[in-house]
C-alpha cells in the first residue's frame, strides 16, 4: 500500500516563532475562491487611490473584525499592517516581549491557527486553506517593501499571484 503524501513543514527550521520580530503573513482561502470581497461591486469600478477600501462581504467583515481583536486578545502582538484580499489576507505582525516574556508566549502559528478558528466559528463555514505562508521581516527596507506592498495591494488585484 502506498504512503499518503506528507504535507511539508514550510516553517523556519529551529526557529522560535514567539520571539519578538515582525512577520509577514499571508492566509488563503480555501480553494482560493473569492469570498472576502463583494466581488460584484468590484468589477462596477476601478480603485482610484490606494485610500479607498475595498467593498467587503460579510465574510471580509467578520476577518476584518477579528483582524482587529488580535492586538486585544495577546498583550504582546500587534497587527501592524493588513489588507483583506479577495482570496487572501495580508498582514504584518509584530510580537514585542519588551516587557518580559510571559510563560506563555503565543507563536506566530498559534496566533493564525485562532484567528482561523475563530472567524470559521462565526461564518460556520470551512474557510481557509490549510496552513499559512510566513516571512520574518528582516531589516527596515524589507520592512517598508512589505508594508508598501500590503498598502497598493488592492490596487493590482487582478494581476495578484494569489
Amino acid at each position: 500500500m502506498d504512503e499518503l503524501p506528507r504535507r511539508k513543514n514550510i516553517r523556519l527550521k529551529k526557529y522560535d516563532y514567539s520571539q519578538d520580530g515582525y512577520y509577514f503573513i499571508t492566509i488563503c482561502s480555501k480553494d482560493k475562491k473569492y469570498i472576502f470581497w463583494d466581488v460584484g461591486a468590484v468589477f462596477d469600478r476601478q480603485f482610484e487611490s490606494h485610500y479607498e477600501k475595498p467593498p467587503l462581504s460579510n465574510i471580509g467583515q467578520i476577518i476584518e473584525s477579528e483582524i482587529n481583536k488580535i492586538n486585544s486578545i495577546y498583550e504582546n502582538v500587534e497587527i501592524d499592517k493588513y489588507v483583506i484580499m479577495p482570496n487572501h489576507i495580508h498582514m504584518i505582525i509584530i510580537l514585542n516581549n519588551a516587557n518580559g516574556r510571559s510563560k506563555t508566549a503565543p507563536t506566530v502559528s498559534r496566533i493564525i491557527q485562532q484567528f482561523k478558528g475563530s472567524v470559521s466559528k462565526q461564518t460556520g463555514l470551512s474557510l481557509w486553506q490549510k496552513s499559512f505562508y510566513d516571512h520574518i521581516i528582516r531589516d527596515e527596507q524589507e520592512y517598508q517593501k512589505i508594508w508598501h506592498y500590503i498598502e497598493t495591494n488592492p490596487l493590482e488585484w487582478e494581476n495578484d499571484e494569489y
